[in-house]
């Protein structure tokens, strides 16, 4: 039944990615329809669709495995999203995400039940596997270069230690630039751990590997995840676009073997700023964070 849940889950992808296509055409094209291009509202529709479904493409052609990243979604996750590939989707979409899943699979006639919820993420990083404690004995850096790319350059290949404003400063540039991962800012200064210290290594999928083209323009920017302290002291991770000069430009002081330890730490570590926020949601308020919500300003979101 399994086998054939997972397929039913990535024709709906497929349908729904074609429907987010559909909406974001038309929407695209009522720029000189609205007085002085497009109003906040539809800005913010499309960002919604884009939200919701930029990872439908992959859950509907599933990619082979990718080798620069083996392990980022550990245990009990990968099992889940293998025999419910909508599990992810589904369970970060909320209500509104909900609500627009259902009424296209509906209007598709399509019958199709949602995939139970997400399991327990695990707090802090997962064991390492034999293979993993092999490799960081022999001092082995833990991101591979996938098949046909180029290898990082060797000051990639590196882990660096950042305070809060650093790690706030890079979003706030990804969101600026408008690279694609990144971004909510203020959601995040006013959540993480204001004396805490985060860490930050070059670590892309196969399909963010650097010169990958996506459109006319090759991929110039590098996907890192970082790890950080929240307010409440626990780590959790996060994926944010950073320019080659500025990675460069952060002073590295660890030790090879410290890099090594935190490489495996944030690259295992399940929770992310989502699942984090979403816990923090039902106590948020400015008088506990100082975080008053602006449009287009939102928790950071980890596909």
């Amino acid at each position: 039944m399994s086998r054939r849940e997972a397929e039913l889950d990535r024709d709906v992808a497929a349908l729904l990615a074609a429907m987010a296509f559909i909406e974001i055409r038309h929407l695209a094209g009522s720029a000189g329809r609205e007085p002085g291009g497009h109003s906040e509202k539809t800005l913010d529709h499309l960002r919604f669709l884009a939200d919701l479904c930029h990872n439908l493409p992959g859950v509907a052609r599933p990619r082979p495995s990718t080798p620069s990243r083996p392990g980022a979604s550990p245990g009990s996750w990968r099992r889940a999203t293998a025999a419910r590939p909508m599990t992810w989707v589904w369970n970060t979409a909320g209500p509104k995400g909900q609500a627009w899943i259902m009424r296209h699979v509906e209007q598709a006639g399509r019958t199709w039940t949602p995939p139970p919820p997400l399991p327990e993420a695990r707090r802090g990083p997962s064991p390492m596997t034999p293979r993993q404690w092999v490799a960081f004995l022999l001092g082995r850096w833990p991101v591979r270069t996938p098949a046909g790319h180029r290898p990082l350059p060797t000051e990639a290949n590196v882990l660096k230690p950042l305070d809060t404003e650093t790690i706030c400063a890079l979003h706030d540039e990804a969101r600026r630039l408008r690279l694609g991962l990144g971004g909510g800012e203020p959601w995040l200064r006013a959540h993480l751990d204001r004396d805490g210290v985060h860490h930050l290594l070059p670590d892309p999928a196969a399909y963010y590997w650097p010169g990958t083209p996506v459109g006319d323009t090759p991929i110039g920017w590098w996907q890192c995840t970082a790890l950080l302290r929240m307010r409440d002291g626990e780590q959790v991770r996060t994926m944010v676009a950073v320019l080659p000069e500025s990675f460069t430009a952060l002073p590295s002081t660890l030790s090879r073997r410290q890099q090594l330890r935190l490489a495996h730490r944030a690259r295992s570590t399940e929770r992310d700023t989502y699942l984090w926020g979403r816990e923090h949601e039902a106590e948020c308020a400015p008088e506990v964070c100082g975080y008053v919500p602006e449009p287009g300003n939102s928790a950071p979101t980890t596909s």
